[in-house]
Formats: C-alpha cells, structure tokens, sequence
C-alpha cells in the first residue's frame, strides 16, 4: 500500500514473478514450441520445472524467453490488476522469514 491510501504500482521488473507458477492453459491458436508444454489432467498447459517455474521463464533474468509468442493467457493477464494484485498478496503471506515460500518448503 502505498503512503496515500492507495495501491502501490505493481511492475513486472520489481516482481517475483508469482504469475510465472500459474498453470497456464494453451489454447489452440498459441505458437508455443512444443518441448515447453506438457499435458495435465487433459489440457495441453506450459510445462513447469521441478521448482514450479514456467519452462518460458528465464531463471537468470526473470523475463520470459518467448515473450513474442507467449500464450494468449499470459497476454491477456493484466500487470498490477485484481488477479495479478490476489495472488501476489497470496505469495506474500505465505513467505517465510527466511525469504522462501511455505508452499515451496512443504515439497
């Protein structure tokens, strides 16, 4: 929250990416090379690396690598609207002091 009572700014570069973990659903019109999604209780989804991350994201920059051709879900998920703002408060209560994500510590 910011000092006047409002929401502070939310930008992708000042993130942790929490969007990155969601399950992002394909839909047949997105170009996604095929060996970074996978099949998921019978949905064609963005395959996730052992940790949860999208395999599109780059661990090193935090940026994602097919930014062009990302998937219409990721377009259409506005940066600092309610969802984007929900599970980012969600993430943030579920940290640790020690920095790390209950939900990544109870594996």
């Amino acid at each position: 929250m910011s000092t006047c009572g409002r929401p502070a700014a939310v930008h992708c570069s000042a993130c942790d990416a929490v969007c990155c973990r969601l399950t992002v659903i394909l839909e047949s019109g997105d170009d996604v090379p095929p060996h970074l999604t996978t099949r998921l209780h019978g949905l064609h989804v963005m395959a996730r690396d052992p940790e949860g991350w999208c395999l599109g994201l780059d661990g090193r920059t935090m940026n994602c690598r097919i930014y062009a051709s990302r998937p219409v879900a990721c377009r259409s998920f506005v940066m600092g609207g309610p969802y984007c703002r929900s599970i980012r408060d969600e993430y943030s209560t579920a940290t640790t002091p020690s920095g790390r994500n209950d939900h990544e510590e109870n594996r």
